[in-house]
């Protein structure tokens, strides 16, 4: 099958520490040892950095951003550096994850066995290791946006076989060197949150080959950074959302999907007492994706002035 090249692994941090360690462990131990682990450090100011500097071994290379820049922008300097040192492939993959010492091989053996461009893992809850959160994903005809093969369901051997999906999140993927020069890199603006499902859309719009391969497994410990009901994740998981449909889906279907939204909005959180304030943040938050999608338009200059990056967000990492 040929010589496995060298693999540009790429996470991003910010106040990880108290997940990092176990990632460290986990990549550290890999039975393929040719790879790159280019860690994006977005200003942390917890004791990641201290931890990861514990890890004296020369594959590990980090980088120190001045400013918490996002995930999308984090995962685009990780790139760029993996593939100025000839990196045949870059693996996207979360530090709030751990995995067995054959993730590397498993998934460079599936991306050539399948013949594929992109490959993911079975990926499972940390806490509940015999429950799937994603075996591969796909998109929802209706409202555009992703959902996850098997989320919630028994590790029984339903999803065990291997297959082309057109999504999965970029907790864990493993994609050729080609594909960022055929659809480009990732889209910054999403800071955090539904980056990694416009990139599958521009992908699977582009014929590129995702394979799930069921026979690698790993465990990600969910939210555990963002918190999946936090202000943080109301905000940001709205706002993309609202730029994510205005940027790929055709207008008429985009205004059926807003209209959506906004009757959506109410209905989860008005009527819930306690969760009343997060109405607020949510209602704000869609115009906020609304406002990010027309400075966009208008170019990159409006597009970056119009980012508002925030270092004080609890969560910068999924």
């Amino acid at each position: 099958m040929g010589e496995i090249g060298r693999i540009g692994v790429v996470t991003v941090t910010f106040n990880s520490g108290s997940v990092i360690c176990g990632f460290m462990d986990s990549i550290l131990k890999q039975t393929h040892s040719q790879f790159t682990l280019y860690i994006v450090d977005n200003a942390s100011s917890d004791g990641t950095l201290q931890l990861i500097s514990e890890y004296n071994d020369p594959r590990v290379v980090l980088i120190r951003n001045p400013n918490n820049v996002g995930v999308g922008e984090g995962n685009n300097i990780g790139i760029k550096a993996a593939l100025r040192d000839a990196c045949v492939t870059v693996l996207l993959i979360n530090n709030d994850t751990e995995f067995a010492p054959d993730l590397l091989s498993g998934l460079d053996g599936g991306l050539r066995r399948y013949e594929s461009d992109m490959v993911v893992p079975k990926i499972v809850y940390f806490d509940e290791p015999h429950k799937i959160w994603s075996a591969g994903g796909y998109f929802d005809p209706i409202l555009g946006w992703t959902r996850h093969f098997g989320e919630g369901s028994e590790d029984d051997g339903e999803f065990d076989s291997s297959r082309r999906v057109h999504y999965s999140p970029t907790c864990c993927m493993l994609i050729k060197k080609e594909v960022f020069e055929r659809i480009g890199l990732m889209d910054a603006n999403y800071f955090v949150y539904l980056d990694d499902t416009d990139f599958c859309y521009r992908a699977h719009r582009a014929d590129v080959r995702l394979f799930y391969v069921g026979s690698v497994r790993l465990l990600h410990k969910v939210a555990s950074l963002t918190g999946l009901e936090s202000d943080f994740a109301v905000r940001y998981g709205m706002r993309n959302r609202v730029y994510y449909v205005l940027k790929n889906l055709p207008k008429w279907h985009a205004l059926f999907v807003l209209l959506a939204l906004q009757i959506h909005i109410p209905v989860k959180f008005v009527f819930s007492r306690p969760r009343l304030r997060k109405f607020w943040v949510a209602e704000k938050a869609f115009w906020e994706g609304v406002s990010v999608y027309l400075a966009v338009s208008r170019g990159p200059v409006a597009a970056s002035a119009r980012l508002v990056v925030r270092t004080d967000d609890p969560g910068a990492a999924r």
